[in-house]
C-alpha cells in the first residue's frame, strides 16, 4: 500500500475545514495560486484547485469549501461529501482555528470516520498565543492519532513542515488514527458495519461511516443505500430499528446522542492538550465587539461604513479620473490614425464602428481609479471580519421583512455597497435553508447597487449633483436596501406567503488586520475582471448597439440638404483663403480634407497636454511630421497663414455642427431610434426623452452598456476628446435635461429588471419562467411609477432635483419603518407560530 502512494506521480489533497479556520489562506501558501481569500462565511462556494512541487511528486491541492459538518443540508456540505466519496483524496489537511480547538474537532471526528489519511493543519497559531492558549502538540496527536502541523498561513510558516507530513501521510500503509466510541450504540455500528460490507456497498463508501450516518438518520445516506440496495433492504430496516428503539429507551435521538459523545470526547482532548493562561481577560475582539455590536452604536457604525467607503472611492476616486482620461484619450487617438481617415461628413463603416466601440469602452475604463479604491476598501472589510459583523448587525431586520440572516451574502455580493454583481448574488442564495426567503431573496438581489451600475451613476451625479455629491451617493446606496425590503415583505405576504423561515445561526470570526499583498490582490483582480466584461461583453452589445442606431439610415433628402451645406462652407473657406499665397496648394480637395483632419487630431491631442512643455514638445513633433501644414494650425506671424487658420476653425466648426446634425438624424430614424421615440408619450412622465430610452433598452443586455451608448448618444465635443461629463453637462446647461430628470433617471435605472445574464441565473435557480418574466416586468412596473412620482410630482410642486431626493428618501424610509413596525409586532409575520425562530448568536 505504502508502495502504491509513493509511487504516484500525482498526490491528490483535499483541503477541508470549518469557516473562518484560514483554509483558503493555507491553499494560497501551499500553491501560491491566486484565490480569492474573504473572512465571511461561505464566499468558497465551489472547490478551488492549486498544485504545488515536492521532491519527485507533483500534488494537486483542492481548496473544499468551508462547513461545519458532513450532512448534505447546504450546498457547502453536499460539494465537500461529494467530492471526499466520489474522487477519494489520498490524504485530507484538516485546517482548524488553534484558537477554537474544540469547536473545530467536531468536524475533524467526521472526517476521520470516512477513513482517509488524515493531517490536522493547526492554523492561525499566532492567534492562539495572543489569547493566552497553548496546544501541547505531541499531546494532542497522541489523542487523535495523526500528524498536527502549527501554521501561521498568512505568515507561510509551517508551509515546509506541512509538505513533509502530506507525502509521509500519503505514505502510510495502516491508519492509526482515533476511533470514536458511541458507548451503547457501538455494538449497533458494528452490525451495520459488517452488514455493509457483506452487501459490498463498502466499495462506494466507507463502511463505518456510512453506519454512523445511516444511524443518524442522514437522508442521502439513505437515498444512496436506497438505490444501491432497493427501499425495502435489511440495512435501512436495522437502523430505523435502532433509532426507534433508541429514542423509546432513552428519551432522545440518536443524532443528538451522537453530537454529545463527540463533544465530550472533544473536551477530554482539549483539556489534556490545551491551557489557558487568559482565563477571564477579554480578547480585543470582544473588546471591538463590544463597540461595534452595541445596540445603539452598530446601526451608527455601519451607516459611517458605508458613507465612507462611498466618499473615499467614488467622490475621492472621482478626481483622480482627470488624470487618468487623457491616457484614454491618447488611446482613442491611436486608434483613429490606424483606422482608414474621417470623411467630410460621413466616416467609413470601419472608422466608425471602430471609433463607437473605443468610446463605449473608455465610457467605462474611465472609472477604473474608483473601482481599485472601492474594491480595496471592500477587501478590508472582508479581510477585517467586519463584513461578518453586517450579517449579525442586519438579521433581526431582514427577518422582519421576511428574509432570512444568510439573505445578507447574496445582498452583499449583489451589491448592497456597490460593485457587486447580480449573477453571483442570486447563485449565492443556494445557501439559504427555506424556501420561500430564498425566493424573496432571489427576486430583490438585483435591486442592489451592482457593478455595472456605477458609471452611470458617477456619470450623472457628476453632471448635475455636483455640489452634494456625498449626499446623493448615500442616498443611491441607501434607497435600494429599503426598496428591497419593502419588496421583499410584499412578496413574503403575498406570493410567497406560507413557508416558514429557518433559524439563523452564525460564528463571527476573529477580527486580523488585513495585508496590503491580501487587499491589493483582491482590489486588482476584481477590476481585472471589469475591465474583462468591458473588453467582452460591452464591446460585443456595442456593435448590436451601433447596428440597430445605424441602419435603415438617414433620409435621403436630409442627407442631400446636409451635404449641400457642407458645400456651401466649403466654398465659404476657399473664398476666404482666396488672397492668401497658400490658396493652390489648398486647391486640391483631397489636401483639404487631409487638412481639416490633421487639424481635428492636433485640438484633440492639445486637450490631453497638461504642461507648457509637453505643449512645446507636441508642437515640435506636429511641425517635424508636417512642416506643410503646421503653419496653418498655430500661426506664427504669418499673415497668409492667420488668414487660412481663421477660415480653417469656421470650415471645421460648420463640419462639425453638420456631422453631429448627421449623427442625430441617424439615430432618430434608426431601429432602436424609432423605438426609444415611439416610448416618449408614456416615459416623458418620467422625464425621459428619446436618448435615454434608447440608453435603458441598449443595457438590458448588460447594464455597462448605458454609459456607452449616452456616450456615443452626446456626441457634441467627442471629437475633440472631451470626457462623457463635460458633453451631458453642455446638454444640462440648455436646459432640457435638469437635476430632477436625472434623478427619476438614476432611481429607475436603480429599480430597473436585472440584466440578461442575471434574468438567465433567476430562471436557472428558480426553475420557472413564470419567476423570469415576473423579475422583469414587476421591477419595470414599480422603477416607472417611482420615476414618475419624483419627475412629475417634482414639477407640480416647483421642487428642484436635491429637494425631491430628500423628500422622496423621507416618505421611503418612513414607509419601511412602518412596514417594520407592524411586522415586528406580528403583523402579518410570516415566522411559523408552531416552532418561532431561533435568535442569533455569535459563538
Amino acid at each position: 500500500m505504502a508502495a502504491a502512494f509513493v509511487s504516484k506521480s500525482l498526490l491528490r489533497v483535499g483541503l477541508v475545514g470549518q469557516q473562518n479556520a484560514g483554509k483558503s489562506t493555507v491553499f494560497n501558501m501551499l500553491t501560491g495560486a491566486n484565490q480569492h481569500i474573504a473572512n465571511y462565511p461561505g464566499v468558497t462556494v465551489d472547490k478551488k484547485t492549486g498544485y504545488y512541487r515536492h521532491r519527485e511528486s507533483k500534488v494537486e491541492v483542492v481548496d473544499l469549501p468551508g462547513t461545519y459538518s458532513l450532512t448534505s443540508f447546504s450546498l457547502e456540505e453536499r460539494v465537500a461529501r461529494d467530492f471526499l466519496l466520489h474522487d477519494k483524496p489520498d490524504v485530507l489537511v484538516n485546517v482548524v482555528d488553534a484558537s477554537s480547538l474544540k469547536r473545530s474537532l467536531y468536524f475533524t471526528f467526521q472526517i476521520m470516520e470516512m477513513g482517509f489519511p488524515v493531517v490536522l493543519g493547526l492554523n492561525m497559531m499566532d492567534v492562539a498565543k495572543s489569547n493566552g492558549i497553548e496546544i501541547d502538540i505531541p499531546v494532542l496527536e497522541h489523542c487523535l492519532g495523526m500528524r498536527v502541523i502549527p501554521l501561521v498561513g498568512r505568515k507561510k510558516i509551517g508551509k515546509k513542515v506541512l509538505q513533509d507530513a502530506v507525502r509521509a501521510a500519503a505514505g502510510q500503509s495502516e491508519l492509526n488514527m482515533l476511533q470514536i466510541s458511541y458507548g451503547e450504540l457501538d455494538t449497533d455500528i458494528n452490525t451495520l458495519h459488517s452488514m455493509i460490507e457483506e452487501a459490498g456497498v463498502a466499495v462506494t463508501h466507507p463502511g463505518r461511516w456510512l453506519a454512523v450516518k445511516l444511524l443518524e438518520g442522514d437522508c442521502e445516506a439513505e437515498r444512496v443505500l436506497g438505490q444501491l440496495l432497493g427501499e425495502d433492504n435489511a440495512i435501512l430496516a436495522t437502523a430505523r430499528r435502532v433509532r426507534e428503539n433508541f429514542a423509546e429507551n432513552h428519551y432522545m435521538g440518536v443524532a443528538d446522542y451522537m453530537v454529545g459523545c463527540r463533544d465530550e470526547l472533544a473536551s477530554s482532548i482539549v483539556a489534556a492538550s490545551v491551557k489557558e493562561t487568559r482565563v477571564g481577560r477579554l480578547s480585543l475582539t470582544d473588546r471591538i465587539d463590544a463597540v461595534v455590536l452595541n445596540r445603539v452604536a452598530a446601526p451608527i457604525f455601519l451607516i459611517a461604513t458605508v458613507f465612507l467607503i462611498y466618499q473615499l472611492s467614488i467622490v475621492k476616486g472621482y478626481e483622480l479620473t482627470q488624470y487618468w482620461w487623457p491616457f484614454l484619450a491618447k488611446f482613442r487617438a491611436l486608434v483613429g490614425d490606424v483606422l482608414p481617415a474621417a470623411g467630410m461628413l460621413e466616416d467609413s463603416y470601419l472608422r466608425s464602428m471602430g471609433l463607437w466601440m473605443v468610446d463605449s469602452a473608455n465610457a467605462l475604463l474611465n472609472y477604473i481609479p474608483i473601482f481599485l479604491i472601492l474594491f480595496s476598501l471592500i477587501a478590508i472589510l472582508e479581510d477585517s471580519g467586519y463584513m461578518a459583523r453586517i450579517a449579525f448587525i442586519l438579521d433581526k431586520l431582514l427577518h422582519i421583512f421576511g428574509l432570512h440572516g444568510q439573505s445578507t451574502l447574496p445582498y452583499i455580493l449583489g451589491g448592497v455597497f456597490a460593485g457587486g454583481c447580480a449573477v453571483p448574488g442570486v447563485m449565492a442564495t443556494k445557501g439559504i435553508p427555506d424556501h420561500r426567503s430564498r425566493m424573496a431573496t432571489i427576486l430583490t438581489v438585483p435591486y442592489m447597487n451592482c457593478l455595472a451600475k456605477i458609471p452611470f451613476y458617477t456619470l450623472l451625479i457628476n453632471v448635475f449633483f455636483t455640489p452634494y455629491k456625498s449626499w446623493a451617493l448615500f442616498f443611491l446606496s441607501t434607497i435600494t436596501i429599503f426598496v428591497a425590503l419593502l419588496v421583499a415583505r410584499l412578496l413574503t405576504v403575498t406570493v410567497l406567503k406560507g413557508t416558514a423561515t429557518a433559524p439563523f445561526v452564525m460564528e463571527l470570526p476573529r477580527y486580523h488586520a488585513p495585508t496590503l499583498f491580501g487587499v491589493g490582490q483582491r482590489a486588482i483582480e476584481r477590476t481585472w475582471q471589469y475591465i474583462k466584461k468591458v473588453g467582452t461583453i460591452v464591446v460585443a452589445v456595442s456593435v448590436c448597439v451601433f447596428t440597430l442606431l445605424q441602419f435603415p439610415g438617414a433620409d435621403r433628402e436630409k442627407m442631400a440638404a446636409f451635404h449641400g451645406n457642407m458645400d456651401q462652407a466649403v466654398t465659404a473657406f476657399y473664398q476666404a483663403v482666396e488672397k492668401s499665397r497658400y490658396k493652390e496648394q489648398l486647391r486640391n480637395q483631397t489636401v483639404l480634407m487631409d487638412l481639416i483632419n490633421l487639424n481635428t487630431t492636433y485640438k484633440a491631442a492639445r486637450l490631453t497636454i497638461s504642461s507648457a512643455d509637453a505643449s512645446r514638445a507636441l508642437d515640435a513633433r506636429y511641425e517635424k511630421k508636417y512642416p506643410e501644414f503646421f503653419p496653418f494650425l498655430k500661426p506664427k506671424g504669418d499673415k497668409d497663414a492667420q488668414i487660412v487658420s481663421k477660415a480653417l476653425r469656421n470650415l471645421t466648426s460648420q463640419r462639425d455642427l453638420l456631422r453631429r446634425q448627421i449623427r442625430e438624424a441617424q439615430i432618430e430614424s434608426s431601429f432602436l431610434g424609432m423605438v426609444g421615440r415611439s416610448l416618449e408619450p408614456l416615459t416623458q412622465w418620467a422625464g425621459f426623452n428619446w436618448k435615454i430610452n434608447v440608453a435603458i433598452l441598449s443595457s438590458f443586455a448588460a447594464r455597462e452598456s448605458s454609459v456607452a451608448t449616452i456616450g456615443v448618444l452626446y456626441q457634441q465635443g467627442a471629437d475633440e476628446n472631451k470626457s462623457l461629463e463635460e458633453r451631458m453637462g453642455a446638454e444640462a446647461g440648455s436646459g432640457n435635461f435638469t437635476p430632477l430628470h436625472a434623478l427619476a433617471v438614476m432611481v429607475f435605472f436603480a429599480l430597473y429588471p436585472p440584466c440578461l445574464a442575471a434574468t438567465i441565473m433567476i430562471k436557472v435557480q428558480t426553475g420557472s419562467y413564470k419567476w423570469m418574466l415576473f423579475s422583469i416586468f414587476f421591477p419595470t412596473s414599480l422603477g416607472f411609477a417611482a420615476a414618475s412620482f419624483i419627475f412629475t410630482g417634482g414639477r407640480l410642486l416647483g421642487l428642484t432635483g436635491i429637494q425631491v431626493m430628500g423628500t422622496f428618501y423621507g416618505l421611503v424610509v418612513l414607509l419601511t419603518m412602518l412596514v417594520g413596525f407592524f411586522s415586528s409586532r406580528g403583523w402579518g409575520s410570516p415566522v411559523c407560530p408552531s416552532w418561532g425562530r431561533l435568535p442569533s448568536k455569535a459563538k
